[in-house]
């Protein structure tokens, strides 16, 4: 079973209690029309993330969101993964941050164990970024989009655009971070290219799928 394509104008709940992510989804969003509402907004709960994989924490929200709502929710469990640190923190991105989160740390922590390994050259120090998207229905339906960046870690951080880790990320191909690009330099998304970012790329999965084209 399939779950209909989008239209302009239709609603759905983004699964998250997370500002950053609600407006860079919104972006993503606004060439379609569609109106995207958090869980956050709406006084859903936060349900608990246990899964040992992106694609299991996202169903989880997703779903979550689409029966407490009623109507389609879509998630994103994104995080890095550290090729030094056995992949690392990976779905446990967040969790480095601590509560409440604080990512100058957490981005130390990544920072610390990477010395503690000998990371210091840059072929040492390669990293991704994933995002797995989940489009969930009420009566139990989904569908997974998958998204992934690679790059360098750097040190010491650079720039203060984008959240999370993003200033410490240095995609391939690129001599700055995710955290010194403009929105639209870090997702580069247009209709048939892939994007840049991890989440642009898994997007353009879900556009290519799951939006009607007018």
């Amino acid at each position: 079973m399939t779950i209909p394509k989008l239209r302009r104008g239709d609603r759905l709940v983004l699964a998250t209690h997370n500002a950053g992510k609600l407006k860079e989804f919104q972006e993503l969003f606004a060439p379609f029309g569609l109106e995207l509402i958090s869980a956050g907004d709406l006084g859903l709960p936060e349900p608990e993330e246990n899964g040992t994989t992106f694609a299991e924490n996202a169903r989880t929200k997703a779903h979550a969101s689409a029966k407490g709502a009623n109507m389609l929710a879509l998630s994103d469990d994104s995080g890095i993964s550290v090729d030094a640190l056995d992949g690392q923190p990976g779905v446990y991105t967040a969790d480095w941050a601590g509560v409440p989160r604080n990512f100058t740390n957490a981005m130390q922590r990544v920072q610390d164990e990477l010395l503690a390994k000998g990371a210091t050259a840059p072929a040492d120090r390669t990293a991704a970024f994933n995002a797995t998207l989940c489009l969930a229905h009420p009566d139990g339906r989904d569908v997974l989009y998958v998204g992934k960046c690679e790059g360098i870690l750097i040190w010491p951080p650079r720039g203060t655009q984008g959240h999370g880790y993003d200033p410490m990320f240095q995609p391939n191909g690129y001599d700055i971070t995710f955290g010194e690009m403009s929105p639209e330099q870090k997702h580069s998304w247009s209709p048939g290219e892939q994007g840049l970012s991890h989440r642009a790329r898994a997007f353009a999965q879900f556009v290519e799928n799951q939006i009607e084209q007018s």
